[in-house]
């Protein structure tokens, strides 16, 4: 079994920054790609960052490049989402994803934070 488990999340004033913490663990043969995804009340949940942890290549949602970061730390299987100029319309709940091979049954699986809420208000 792999277990994610996220942090980071709380209220921030618009144009404020904040940083999301993703660590997975667990029976991991390899891990894939590591992202984060969000929704919010009336929309329909959307990709906003992801990375391989291996190749390094990354992509982000139109609405949130240049202003959010997604890195990775490969060796503790962990990525971090670094989001500055916050904007009211970031508010929603941000669930990090983490794609990877088991150990031993060498099976892809994808496996899913609880989701960590972002506010941007003033």
């Amino acid at each position: 079994q792999v277990h994610v488990v996220e942090s980071g999340g709380g209220l921030a004033q618009p144009g404020g920054s904040l940083r999301l913490s993703c660590a997975a663990s667990g029976s991991i043969l390899r891990m894939i790609v590591m992202g984060w995804y969000r929704q919010a009340p009336g929309n329909e949940r959307e990709l906003v960052a992801n990375i391989f942890m291996h190749g390094g290549g990354s992509n982000y949602a139109d609405s949130v490049k240049g202003r959010f970061t997604i890195s990775k730390d490969t060796a503790k299987n962990t990525v971090y989402l670094e989001m500055n100029n916050l904007k009211p319309e970031d508010t929603a709940v941000y669930t990090c994803n983490a794609r990877s091979y088991s150990d031993p049954e060498r099976k892809l699986e994808d496996t899913w934070g609880q989701g960590t809420l972002v506010t941007v208000t003033s």
